[in-house]
This record gives C-alpha cells, structure tokens and sequence, in this order.
C-alpha cells in the first residue's frame, strides 16, 4: 500500500514536470491505476499529490474516476475492519 501511494504521488509529479515543460505526458489510465493499485490503493497519495502540484484539478472525468476509486477504497477497508 506504500508503494502504491508513493508511486501515484511521484507519477503525478512527475506528470506536472512534463505537462509544464510541454514533453510528453503519462497517460490519466496509468496515474487512475497506481491510484487503484496496492492493498488499499494509492488514492491518497493521488489526492495529496494533486494538491501539492496542483495538478489534474479541472479535469471533471478524471477527477471523477479518481473519487470513484477512492470510495471504493475506502468501502473495502472498511469492510477489512469489520472482520
């Protein structure tokens, strides 16, 4: 789960980087999957990402997918604690 938090955080950093040099960008299915990646996923590290860089914040469809998966997240870890 640390891994996959501290891969989408890098990745979205790293994105920023290219996207403000105009190189060539990660694809939004590879940052939507690092963030769905890992025991309880890499959403947090997605989310604090965008903050830091202010990074993919208008993008509604994105944005949309990525609090998607979060609550789903959150849903299967909670369903984990009731066990």
């Amino acid at each position: 789960m640390l891994l996959a938090n501290l891969m989408a955080f890098m990745l979205f950093g790293f994105d920023k980087r290219r996207a403000v040099r105009g190189m060539a960008r990660i694809r939004e299915r590879t940052l939507l999957l690092w963030a769905l990646a890992g025991g309880g996923g890499g959403a947090p590290g997605a989310f604090a990402a965008r903050r830091l860089f202010r990074h993919k914040t208008r993008k509604r469809p994105f944005v949309r997918w990525l609090w998607l998966i979060a609550a789903a997240q959150a849903l299967v870890l909670a369903g984990w604690a009731m066990i």
